[in-house]
């Protein structure tokens, strides 16, 4: 069952107003604000949209979700809930499913040009994979999920109403968190860039040329580099123009990425006058010492730093190993060897829970299943199809694959984003575990590693959260998850496909009920512990830390992390 748009309307209203409130009675002295708050995440921070595929598996959800707001945003449930600043989105009753999303009256982006239904379309067209070039897609998105059950998108160019079809029987159950936070980059930006007069026309028009170019745009035109010595970094505000109350000023190594208030702002003004993020590097016990920072929003083995206040908790995303589907993995059975030799229950035991103990549902135990999240109803059933293989090193498991895929002392890349302790722990105990059973560890970590270097055969394999996330991940959808194994996705980066994997996540897209939840997941494990593309531990661990007087800060075990809701925080003297 769909919850309503007017329900999860009045639980975003709720939940922002109770912050706000929160906010407003501790500080009340205007006196005592501290203007600039300095934010850490545990990421990089590469482009500004987070739909690509760079861009996914970067920090820019944490970054941006105040900067790009959208019909949505992720909030600490894990569920998506209705931003209306932005505008609505309304389920029209019938048999095919349609939904009916207006832009608020007052929206403009920070350039003043208005928000229009061209953005909803530019969102569609990138994310949808459906507009392609010699049969491959033009767009470099992440992920279809949702976007590609799109039959058709109804808006006249320049108008705020944007109507929404869905192709017949393909209802997309999560549609609530279609076009939320970071999905649309404006269109007239991109539309100038690629020298054509609007994405709309464009689009419905088919020049290959001018659809090539507004790809182009979306792919990289947003990219961010840091800027280095004393320059500044200076951030082109005709080109990252904001459609939300923060904008970026400027990006460089040494004083971060400077997010300010955005001028053009119709709702309730950001609470400070300036937020820093800090992406990954940064030495946050320094930096929190001398002052420039006040939030942590890292790993769960990070140590906070002196005079913070931290939560610890179990995030929604699933920390695993991807694996390569080509060179020293290219045999299934080579991949269930290393499987086989990987310590899940010791790794679990010291790295999955630093700093809480849950005893049911996230972060209680290892992780058996790729297509449903702990905590929810199914579960239990579908993780039952591991029947608690791979927990502990089978030494049989280790030579009988091996000997199938026809491997003698293979060597296994395991790369991650790093300096990253509790990572690196992880892949120590797994070099511990298999070495005696003729399987040699390499620690590939690098500062600029980046899950790509799966596909481009770097390494082979990458330890990270769902859909290979380095940091924040995961929301209580399992489509996430379900759509990084599915074929042809950007976010698949271990190249893995099957055609029967495929129908099933397809299936589950639109129709979530037990019975078909239980048959379809559990038919999916059995494919998935056989090909073995990925091999899930436990839920990603997520310390969220905070300065003495910083308030309005809440943790967000989600993909959008503490950055979620960043407009209401506020630091006080």
């Amino acid at each position: 069952m769909r919850a309503s748009s007017g329900v999860r309307t009045g639980v975003a209203v709720a939940v922002l107003a109770a912050i706000t409130a929160t906010t407003l009675v501790a500080c009340g002295d205007e006196d005592t604000r501290i203007p600039s708050i300095g934010y850490a995440v545990d990421n990089t921070v590469t482009t500004y949209n987070g739909g690509t595929t760079a861009g996914s598996v970067s920090a820019a959800p944490q970054a941006f979700s105040r900067a790009l707001p959208g019909f949505a945003l992720t909030a600490p449930s894990g569920g998506a809930v209705s931003d209306t600043d932005i505008g609505t989105a309304v389920e029209v009753p019938g048999e095919q499913q349609v939904v009916t999303y207006t832009l608020a009256a007052p929206a403009v982006w920070s350039d003043g040009v208005p928000m229009t239904c061209d953005d909803i379309v530019l969102a569609w067209a990138a994310r949808s994979g459906r507009t392609a070039a010699d049969g491959a897609p033009l767009f470099d998105a992440a992920s279809t999920a949702g976007y590609t059950d799109i039959e058709r998108i109804d808006c006249a160019p320049a108008d705020k109403v944007a109507t929404v079809t869905f192709r017949s029987g393909r209802g997309y159950v999560e549609w609530q968190s279609l076009f939320g936070a970071g999905t649309m980059m404006p269109a007239h930006v991109a539309a100038r860039i690629a020298g054509v007069p609007d994405v709309v026309s464009t689009l419905a028009g088919g020049d290959q040329d001018a659809l090539r170019r507004v790809a182009d745009v979306w792919n990289t035109g947003w990219d961010l580099t840091p800027a280095e010595g004393e320059d500044v970094g200076t951030v082109d505000p005709a080109v990252f123009v904001s459609s939300g109350p923060f904008r970026i000023e400027s990006y460089s190594v040494e004083n971060g990425l400077a997010l300010v208030p955005n001028e053009r702002w119709w709702g309730v003004p950001a609470a400070t006058d300036r937020v820093v993020v800090w992406p990954k590097g940064a030495d946050i016990a320094a930096k929190a010492a001398s002052g420039d920072i006040e939030v942590v929003d890292a790993d769960g083995g990070t140590a906070t730093p002196d005079g913070f206040t931290s939560t610890a908790q179990p995030s929604f995303g699933v920390e695993q190993l991807i694996l390569a589907t080509s060179g020293v993995f290219v045999d299934p059975a080579a991949r269930r060897a290393f499987a086989a030799c990987v310590p899940r229950g010791e790794l679990y035991a010291q790295h999955g829970h630093p700093g809480y103990e849950a005893e049911t549902g996230r972060g209680s135990g290892i992780v058996d299943s790729r297509t449903t999240l702990p905590a929810t109803l199914p579960y239990r059933s579908v993780a039952a199809t591991a029947a608690e293989r791979y927990r502990t090193p089978d030494v049989a498991g280790v030579t009988a694959g091996l000997a199938e895929a026809g491997l003698t002392d293979p060597v296994v890349r395991v790369g991650y984003l790093g300096p990253d302790e509790r990572r690196a722990a992880v892949v120590a105990a797994i070099a511990s575990s298999c070495a005696p059973l003729g399987i040699e560890i390499v620690d590939a970590s690098s500062p600029t590693f980046s899950p790509l270097a799966l596909r481009a055969g770097e390494v082979d394999a990458v330890l990270a959260s769902t859909a290979g996330q380095a940091g924040a991940s995961g929301t209580s959808s399992a489509d996430p998850g379900r759509f990084a194994l599915r074929g042809g996705q950007g976010v698949n980066v271990g190249g893995y496909a099957n055609g029967r994997l495929d129908e099933l996540i397809d299936r589950l897209a639109v129709d979530q009920s037990d019975a078909t939840v239980l048959s379809a997941a559990v038919e999916a494990e059995n494919i998935l512990w056989t090909d073995m593309p990925t091999l899930p531990l436990y839920n990603a661990p997520r310390v969220t830390a905070v300065a003495s007087g910083m308030r309005g800060v809440q943790s967000n075990p989600t993909v959008a992390g503490a950055g979620w809701n960043m407009d209401k925080w506020i630091l006080v003297g």
